[in-house]
Parts: C-alpha cells; structure tokens; sequence
C-alpha cells in the first residue's frame, strides 16, 4: 500500500476525540508520524493503541493549550527529537456555554478566546521555524465558516474566536508567501462531534457527516495540495 506521507511528521492539536482523532488516525494510515496533543493521558494512550493498529507511529503530548509556558516551549523540544515539522493541524476547539454576550463572565470568555485563538497563535509562534526546517510544509487551521459569516444570536465568544483565527491565520499566510510553507484554513460541514452535540443536543446526528470522512478528505488535501498558500478550503462530500 503506498503512504504518501512517509517520513513526514503531523502535529494535530485536540486529537483525542472527533475530527482529531481521525485525523490522527488517517494521516498515520498514509505514513505520517503523529504528534498527538490531548489533556487527557489515558486518551492519549487509547489514540496510539488505534494508531498502532494501523500500522502507524505517534508520539503522545499531554498538553493543555491554555498553559503558555508549555507551549513556548514545544517547538524547542520537537526540534531536538525531529528537527523539522512538515505539517501542523490546528484542530482543538472550546465551545463554551451559548448565551447572551452580556451574560459571560470573564473566566469563559477567556477560555473561548484562549483556546481557539490565542492558543493557535502560540503554536505559530513556537513551532514556525520547525515548519520551516521541512522540505515543503503546511499549516491547517480548522474554522467554522458559518460561524462566521452569520454570528448567531448566543455565540458570540465562539464567533470571536474563529473570526479572530480567521484574519490571524491569514496575516500569517500572507507572511509565508515566499517561504514552502502553505498556510491555509478549513471549514468542515457539520460533523456527529461531542462539540456539536452539545450546541445541538436534541440534533439527530446520524444524519451527520461522520468525522472519518472530513478527515479523509482533509487528508487528500493534504497530500495532493493543489491550493494557493492563504486559501480558504470548504469540505465538498466525495
């Protein structure tokens, strides 16, 4: 079976549960070493079980994204074990409670914001130049173009936050233009997640796109990635 991505190394943030973790699984099934990051460890270690009975290798991060020192010191520890990364997934979303703006308080504003945006900026910042240590690499950035572009009523930390990763991860692309790495952003379709299931909880989901089939297709993506550097790329159902 040919593996496209042999030898190449994948960090995927939030990869123990939904779209991450099959991510995880997919990208290792097409040869690529996972660098798996998750607060949970036992979760963790339930992702390389499934990883190994691919037939793939990971290497396993506890890591809770709000931690800056931790992150600040990511990119120094990859470099000593791997030198270069040849693609970064920036998966891991918080929700947090639907209400009206007013009604936030500080602490889960702050963990909307902080997850979703000023965690993703860390990451940039601390693992940039092992990106730009590969052959050819590319930066993903999961958003959520319906969020977006409507801002519904109750969403609104939510909405912030993607629209923040949205003009964040394009300044960066536009920074990367003369460089081999691809900067890029992706919107799912509505996925059967814990994250939408708490938005939607009387939602049927089996009538949901299921997660494997947003990873394959960002798998595909990336392998073949035929899109410009600071595209916007929205999943199409094959």
């Amino acid at each position: 079976m040919s593996k496209p991505l042999a030898n190449k190394t994948a960090l995927i943030t939030g990869a123990t549960r939904g779209l991450g973790y099959a991510l995880s699984l997919e990208l290792s099934k097409n040869g690529a070493h996972i660098i798996a990051t998750g607060r949970t460890v036992g979760a963790l270690e339930e992702l390389d079980d499934e990883i190994k009975n691919v037939g793939g290798t990971a290497t396993l991060v506890p890591l809770d994204l709000l931690e800056e020192e931790t992150l600040d010191g990511l990119g120094p520890s990859l470099f000593s074990k791997f030198e270069k990364l040849d693609i970064l997934i920036g998966n891991a979303a918080y929700l947090g409670a639907l209400s009206p703006t007013s009604h936030f308080k500080n602490t889960e504003w702050n963990k909307v914001l902080g997850t979703n945006l000023s965690a993703n900026w860390q990451l940039i910042r601390s693992l940039d130049p092992l990106l730009k240590q590969a052959t050819s690499s590319t930066a993903l950035f999961i958003t959520d173009e319906e969020i977006t572009e409507n801002s519904p009523a109750y969403w609104g930390p939510y909405a912030a936050s993607k629209a923040g990763l949205e003009a964040l991860v394009k300044a960066y692309a536009n920074e990367c233009n003369e460089t081999i790495t691809k900067v890029q952003l992706y919107s799912p379709c509505p996925m059967a997640t814990n994250l939408r299931r708490k938005a939607f909880p009387g939602e049927d989901q089996s009538n949901l796109t299921q997660p494997e089939e947003v990873a394959k297709a960002i798998t595909n993506h990336i392998i073949n990635n035929e899109a410009a550097n600071g595209a916007h790329i929205k999943f199409q159902s094959e």
